[in-house]
C-alpha cells in the first residue's frame, strides 16, 4: 500500500483515508516553561518587593545574603516539578488525566512562587511590629 505525496510525518491516517494531524503534548516542555517563568517572576518579585522591606539602614549585605538564601528556596521546588513532568509516559494516564494532573501541578508551582514571597513580607512585618 502506498502512501500519498501528501502524508507528512507525524499525521496519523484514519480509516477513510484521510490524514489527521497528530497531535501530541510535550508536558515536560510546558513544565519546564512554567518552572522557568515562576523562577524569573519569584526572583523579580524577591528584588523589587521583598527587598524593600529588609533593606536596613547603612551598608549591611545582611538583605542580600537573605535574597541569595530566598532565591535558592524556590530553585529545588522547580526541579522538583520539571523532574515529575520528565517521565510523563511512566504515569499512564489519558489526555485528560495529564491535562488535570498538569493544571493541579501548575497551580501549585504558581502558589508557591507567589506565596512565599507574600508569606515572608508578613513575616517580616510580624517581626518589626513585635520589635
Amino acid at each position: 500500500m502506498a502512501v500519498s505525496a501528501h502524508h507528512e510525518r507525524g499525521a496519523k491516517r484514519r480509516s477513510n483515508g484521510n490524514d489527521l494531524p497528530l497531535k501530541t503534548v510535550r508536558w515536560d516542555k510546558k513544565m519546564s516553561n512554567n518552572s522557568a517563568a515562576a523562577l524569573l517572576v519569584y526572583t523579580m518579585l524577591q528584588i523589587f518587593v521583598v527587598l524593600k522591606f529588609i533593606e536596613t539602614k547603612g551598608m549591611s549585605i545582611a538583605p542580600y545574603f537573605g535574597l541569595v538564601l530566598l532565591v535558592g528556596v524556590i530553585i529545588p521546588v522547580c526541579r522538583k516539578y520539571e523532574k515529575r513532568w520528565r517521565n510523563v509516559d511512566s504515569f499512564g494516564l489519558t489526555g485528560h488525566s495529564l491535562a488535570a494532573r498538569f493544571r493541579k501541578d501548575q497551580i501549585a508551582l504558581w502558589t508557591l512562587t507567589l506565596g512565599i514571597p507574600l508569606f515572608f513580607i508578613g513575616v517580616i512585618l510580624l517581626i518589626r511590629a513585635i520589635f
